[in-house]
């Protein structure tokens, strides 16, 4: 009888084990998702809600507050006939802004070229000059794969100190958590965000959030490094 009653328990406790792992599990999960937007909240400066890009007078201040050397844009999809999304036009057209409103000098522009055929920095490059850009003043960064490798190279390749990051707002708190971890200083402006689909790009941003909240503790190195081009020079070099 005893020996029947262990043998009936042991999956019980197995399955018990099974539900506190998979409660822990959550508990970490949600956690670190809180811990990134909540301490990254603060950083955010601007936030653009409405079809136009407007920026106000004193968020203009918040910007310059911290001597940005560079806005950075973070890449998103290209069309099949090279031009860019609504995403990133939403994304480009705020950055485009602030580097007209004197916010910084220079704009990056950080995203995927890793075939022949994709090349999501020349679209953007190609956009920011229709819009009278001085090529000069545009950097691209052609390895800009993902979040993390796009604020790394950021740092160990363009030489970023201080800048201003442009997304939408669910993948702000991951690039702007990446910033303090890299050793930059950074402040966000929200670009619009785009309704269709929101609801999937945010539950992928969860785990997002938790795979670079490790990648940030052991700081592997991108897919690309290369030679240093810092920021304060010439962007043609770069094209």
């Amino acid at each position: 009888m005893m020996k029947r009653k262990k043998e009936r328990s042991l999956p019980v406790r197995l399955f018990s084990l099974l539900v506190k792992l998979a409660i822990a599990a959550v508990i970490l999960v949600v956690g670190i998702n809180v811990y990134i937007t909540k301490s990254t909240e603060k950083d955010i400066a601007a936030s653009v809600d409405s079809g136009e890009t407007t920026i106000t007078s004193q968020e203009v201040q918040s910007f310059r507050a911290t001597d940005p050397e560079c806005i950075m844009v973070l890449g998103a999809a290209v069309r099949p006939d090279g031009t860019p999304c609504k995403m990133l036009r939403d994304r480009l057209d705020l950055g485009i802004a602030l580097y007209k409103q004197g916010v910084a000098p220079k704009l990056l522009f950080s995203g995927d070229n890793g075939q022949v055929v994709y090349n999501e920095v020349n679209a953007m490059k190609k956009y920011a000059v229709n819009e009278g850009v001085p090529e000069e003043d545009i950097f691209l960064d052609h390895a800009g794969f993902s979040t993390y490798e796009s604020v790394y190279r950021a740092k160990a390749i363009f030489d970023v100190d201080s800048m201003v990051v442009v997304t939408q707002r669910y993948h702000l708190y991951r690039a702007l958590y990446g910033c303090r971890r890299m050793g930059i200083t950074a402040k966000g402006a929200a670009a619009k965000d785009t309704n269709k689909g929101q609801e999937l790009r945010e539950a992928r941003e969860i785990m997002a959030r938790d795979k670079d909240f490790v990648k940030w503790i052991f700081k592997p190195q991108p897919t690309f490094m290369g030679e240093t081009i810092p920021i304060s020079g010439n962007g043609i070099s770069t094209q």
